[in-house]
């Protein structure tokens, strides 16, 4: 394929190059690699790796299981505190979390790495034959109902959690699949081979969990319907809506939001997916790296990935931006967007206000500069759209108590959705695994 085509396609690789790019970017560890690294774990009291994990995962003990060759009981000790935690494995940023507090970092340069041994056992335990014995069961069934709304990483965890404590579940999905992020907002080299459906499948094997696809709140449900409805309502409804740029954006072929872009790419062929050769990300977050790179894999020629403060405001950690640079994408900093250019109904480039830091504000020097682009995604953030959602909020996000409860008595939310978090996968099944305890608590009463 002619890679000098001009504008946006698709097909641009041959079929290897697509296979080999949209690989596992992380292969997991072999036995013999799993057993080594867990020998290197000094199995802490107290330790602070367990207090840096959100979800409390007791990390010496699944690694001392994994010494001991017992990958099901390590699975299990990841599994009961996070039921998420194969993808979690993947996707959390555990340089910046339980491996940052490894005590091992005090006198070597290198922790022990958690992450990879977590995936090591929960893959394990999912290769595991299917009439494996179950880890977990579900009580004696109470009789209550709950709604979870929002089958994320929140919704799933709250799902399970309540399920396992003998309630019956009815989970709503405005989407066709389940997973929210996991299955539509992650990088697709992140989480190969369907891992993100496996996954659903085995949270759902618990029983009492009903799905309902196609379900949109303040269209096909209401929260009013629901709490008068069921005995509690959990809200897992992550952020639907795409910050804008705060300029004009004219009507274009090559503009889109980052979001859309992985999640077509997620749920399509590599092939399929239409790329620029000059393409613009703007944004310094986590969606901002993996729309740059995945540019990159399906064979765009320059990526620059544009962010308005210094290379230390970017909210993608140390590691994702050296990922981004490995992949050949080119990070610019101290730059404001200002004017999206167009010619004959497509993008050609943006025109960007160069920034500094005066007196701790941001502001515009003055100069200007202009990076032609045949497609331009926009990776500024996502928003809570409160559509059917007549609760108390704050700073745009629902307001909740430390375990999730709302301002209505028997509705209670999570995740992204939810004021005061930090937007990530192991926080919103954290939320979700206390807002079944909670819940669990309320009915009990």
């Amino acid at each position: 394929m002619d890679t000098n085509t001009p504008g946006i396609a698709a097909g641009r690789l041959s079929e290897a190059d697509y296979a080999r790019n949209f690989s596992d970017a992380h292969p997991p560890l072999n036995r013999t690699q799993a057993l080594i690294e867990a020998e290197r774990c000094y199995y802490c009291y107290d330790a602070p790796c367990i207090t840096a994990c959100p979800t409390g995962i007791d990390i010496p003990s699944f690694i001392q299981r994994i010494a001991q060759e017992n990958n099901r009981g390590a699975a299990q000790a990841i599994l009961e505190a996070n039921p998420l935690g194969g993808m979690c494995a993947r996707v959390c940023p555990t340089e910046m979390l339980c491996e940052q507090a490894c005590v091992r970092n005090t006198n070597e340069s290198k922790p022990v790495e958690i992450g990879l041994l977590q995936r090591f056992a929960t893959d394990a335990f999912f290769s595991a034959k299917p009439d494996a014995k179950p880890l977990f069961t579900r009580a004696a069934a109470t009789g209550k109902k709950v709604a979870v709304v929002g089958a994320g990483p929140a919704g799933l965890a709250a799902a399970h959690g309540l399920a396992r404590r003998g309630h019956e579940v009815l989970l709503f999905e405005s989407r066709p699949k389940l997973g929210g992020l996991n299955e539509y907002g992650l990088a697709t080299y992140k989480t190969t081979e369907g891992f993100a459906q496996q996954e659903v499948d085995w949270l759902l094997s618990i029983g009492g969990i009903t799905v309902k696809t196609g379900s949109h709140l303040g269209h096909d449900i209401t929260l009013n319907q629901l709490a008068a409805e069921f005995d509690a309502v959990f809200l897992g409804l992550g952020l639907a809506g795409v910050n804008a740029l705060g300029i004009t954006e004219p009507q274009c072929e090559g503009v889109r939001p980052a979001v859309d872009f992985i999640a077509e790419l997620r749920q399509s062929s590599p092939a399929e997916v239409r790329v620029g050769q000059k393409v613009l990300v703007i944004g310094g977050g986590m969606t901002a790296v993996d729309a740059s790179v995945q540019s990159k894999k399906l064979g765009a020629r320059e990526v620059t990935m544009v962010y308005r403060r210094g290379v230390e405001g970017l909210s993608a950690s140390g590691y994702e931006q050296e990922w981004a640079q490995k992949n050949g994408v080119l990070l610019r900093t101290w730059a404001a967007p200002k004017q999206i250019l167009a010619e004959n109904g497509r993008v050609t480039g943006v025109q960007f206000a160069v920034t500094a830091l005066r007196d701790g504000q941001l502001v515009e020097t003055g100069e200007m500069f202009t990076i032609a682009a045949d497609m331009v995604l926009k990776a500024i953030g996502q928003s809570f759209v409160p559509a059917g959602v007549e609760l108390q909020l704050k700073s745009g996000r629902i307001a909740t108590d430390a375990n999730g409860k709302t301002s209505h008595a028997k509705v209670w939310a999570g995740g992204d959705c939810r004021f005061g978090g930090r937007d990530l996968t192991v926080e919103a099944v954290e939320h979700g695994k206390q807002a079944a305890i909670s819940i669990d608590q309320f009915l009990s009463a």
